[in-house]
């Protein structure tokens, strides 16, 4: 996951010896068009590319998911059933989403510890962080009222980069296959070699008449870009060179041996059992009623994905030993360091500061977990929190960050996603669930009402919340705004959010002084790393800034007699197929045109129609929709997910085993041309045949 301004220095040779035709100054060059200037942050969770001189963007099916989900209607379903805008005039206005593309890095370290260095304490420290870099940031934008910029932590700390971008906000939804082709496969699958999804969506970025960024009006125009891709048709081979552009979110490469045992004992055990209680409820209310499951289909999705990482990730754990690995690597560190006095007094504390704030916050850790992921995901209290009035001297908060959890909008916008039966059956699901898993002491006050007052019967005590709760409906909540507002604040719905808002500030701040703790130990740690390799080339850990990862296209074998090839085509889609199962359901036009072998220019030279293919470029969370190109910078296809067998990548990299699964760009372009019939978006795409 390499920094694009570093590409010349750590890259160029290496890339070049690989076969590839770029230059560093062709990825990323802050003076003229590159390629970086086709690549944007999508949604702020999902990364995009340019395909047209008319402002065409591509992603993945899953990341245009929700925006797709808020535009249908149970008679307009356009995740059930998909969408082709015919014309301009047809492309859907995207409320609320918007792309980011980065205009240049800048090496502000210096400035940041100069300004930071003489501070005693963590709060000095901070305070002089925040006004280097309001100073920093304000220099970089001037008077460009388009730019934004912020100063980026690398390194645990160690390095500081200012990030200057520029966002776009009126985007529309172009078209999408149905979920059948852009979720084929669905849990079953996810994460899973072979993989038969068409994992992808289109969208369309509008401007003002001077190709400015502009909010939505109907007289803006389609962008014309600095930098958009030429799409190659020319197909992949094993160990062709290719390298992917994108947003990776976040790894943990540096993390000790001590982290990964609590990620694996703590976070993901919680985020294991708890979102899967959710999730069942969940599905079986959407495979009930049509329209359950248009409401909650984006809220499942966004659950289950990390759910089934997590237990992959516990799994690849305990397979690939990745805890005696870094403790290998934590005795050659320690070791390093004990040869040398300087080392010893500039990293010696390193690992033991680390260790003492994982010991010392493991019961708050847990505890905060299940605050999260369980309390947090009941959307009544989070709804609450959110329309409640603010209470004199309060601030607006609460718990709305969990995966069912409120974020933000319009009472109109919650509550068309919003079903009261299901919400109520998820709620006496992990209140009580919670109450098995968190000490007695550890409670949040309205445990003590349902003792006293419903003699401990959670399914009593939430029926009532719910019976007697104004934020049950948009309707009761607009009479209720229209009256005494104060009335809501001893709404029973709002008193449960008020106690679970006070219980997880208590064990933030709580570990307060373990953060602390945690963060000078991995700073000493990361830069000990870094002085004990000098020379070697390394980057640091994702945190959704731009990155180029390079590699080829390339098999694998998942263990012993067993060896993936790196293509799978429609063939597979075929053989997969089962009418009776939902996430395996093939459309019947798509049976058709496999069935006549319509498959136009963008078949294989053996006839065959590809879908997906792999390489061993490094991607996690935030890749989704990256371009994968081949050695010219030419777009393959988008790459949408990771292997099983490498669950454990975001911590430790594990070059036989990890693979990045793409949608081929063929397989795209034949369903948006011959089964979405839109062949009209061809005109304005630069395709190398």
């Amino acid at each position: 996951m390499w920094m694009l301004p570093l590409l010349q220095k750590l890259n160029s040779k290496k890339m070049s010896e690989m076969g590839f035709k770029l230059s560093a100054k062709d990825i990323y060059d802050i003076n003229n068009s590159s390629l970086k200037d086709a690549v944007m942050h999508f949604g702020g969770g999902c990364t995009a590319e340019l395909i047209s001189k008319e402002g065409l963007v591509l992603t993945n099916h899953h990341c245009g998911y929700g925006t797709i989900q808020r535009l249908s209607t149970v008679d307009h379903d356009y995740l059930q059933n998909g969408y082709w805008a015919k014309n301009r005039d047809e492309e859907l206005p995207a409320k609320g989403l918007s792309v980011t593309f980065l205009d240049r890095f800048e090496d502000v370290t210096k400035a940041v510890t100069d300004a930071m260095v003489s501070e005693a304490d963590s709060k000095a420290k901070d305070k002089a962080m925040r006004t280097i870099s309001d100073q920093l940031t304000a220099k970089a934008v001037a008077s460009n009222k388009y730019l934004r910029a912020r100063v980026v932590s690398f390194f645990g700390d160690n390095q500081f980069y200012m990030v200057v971008t520029k966002t776009y906000n009126d985007i529309r939804f172009v078209g999408a296959p149905p979920s059948s082709i852009g979720k084929f496969g669905a849990d079953t699958d996810n994460w899973v070699w072979p993989r038969h999804t068409g994992d992808f969506s289109m969208f369309r970025i509008y401007v003002d008449k001077d190709n400015n960024p502009a909010e939505y009006a109907k007289d803006n125009v389609p962008y014309q870009p600095k930098k958009y891709l030429t799409i190659s048709l020319k197909g992949i081979n094993q160990n062709d060179p290719a390298m992917i552009i994108g947003y990776p979110g976040r790894t943990n490469r540096f993390m000790t041996s001590y982290e990964v045992k609590e990620t694996s004992e703590i976070t993901n055990a919680a985020t294991i059992l708890v979102r899967g209680v959710r999730q069942n409820i969940l599905m079986a209310d959407m495979e009930a009623d049509p329209k359950i499951r248009l409401q909650y289909s984006s809220k499942y999705a966004g659950s289950s994905n990390f759910w089934k990482k997590a237990i992959g990730m516990n799994e690849t754990f305990a397979k690939l030993k990745v805890m005696e690995r870094r403790a290998a690597e934590e005795k050659t560190f320690t070791e390093w360091v004990s040869a040398d006095p300087a080392m010893v007094e500039k990293y010696g504390k390193a690992l033991s500061d680390v260790k003492a704030a994982i010991d010392g916050r493991a019961k708050l850790q847990m505890i905060s977990r299940y605050y999260m992921e369980a309390l947090s995901s009941i959307e009544l209290t989070s709804a609450a929190m959110r329309f409640a009035p603010r209470p004199e001297g309060s601030e607006r908060g609460g718990p709305g960050g969990g995966r069912g959890g409120y974020f933000g909008g319009t009472p109109a916008d919650f509550y068309k996603d919003y079903s009261v039966s299901t919400d109520k059956k998820v709620a006496k699901a992990l209140i009580s669930l919670f109450r098995e898993k968190v000490p007695a002491t550890d409670l949040p006050a309205f445990y003590k009402t349902i003792d006293t007052e419903y003699n401990g019967n959670v399914s009593a005590y939430v029926d009532a919340m719910f019976n007697q709760s104004a934020f049950v409906s948009e309707e009761k909540l607009n009479a209720a705004l229209a009256g005494d507002k104060a009335v809501l604040l001893k709404d029973p719905a709002y008193l449960a959010a008020k106690d679970i808002s006070t219980a997880m500030g208590k064990y933030m701040r709580d570990m307060e002084q373990f953060r602390t703790q945690y963060a000078k130990g991995q700073k000493q740690y990361i830069a000990g790393m870094l002085e004990m390799k000098a020379g070697q080339a390394i980057y640091p850990d994702a945190n959704s800034t731009m990155r180029l990862t390079y590699g080829k296209v390339l098999n694998y074998s998942p263990k012993d007699g067993v060896i993936y090839d790196f293509v799978t085509t429609m063939d597979g889609v075929m053989q997969k197929e089962d009418p009776k199962n939902w996430e395996f359901v093939v459309p019947d036009k798509l049976k058709e045109l496999y069935n006549a072998k319509d498959f136009g220019q963008y078949a294989m030279k053996d006839g065959r129609m590809p879908v997906a293919f792999l390489t061993n470029n490094d991607i996690t969370g935030g890749n989704s929709g990256s371009p994968v190109m081949n050695k010219k910078g030419e777009l393959i296809g988008t790459a949408f997910d990771g292997n099983w067998e490498s669950m454990s990548s975001d911590i430790i990299f594990e070059p036989s085993l990890q693979r990045c699964i793409n949608v081929d760009i063929r397989y795209t372009l034949f369903i948006m041309d011959k089964f979405g019939g839109a062949g009209w978006l061809l005109n304005e795409m630069r395709i190398a045949k």
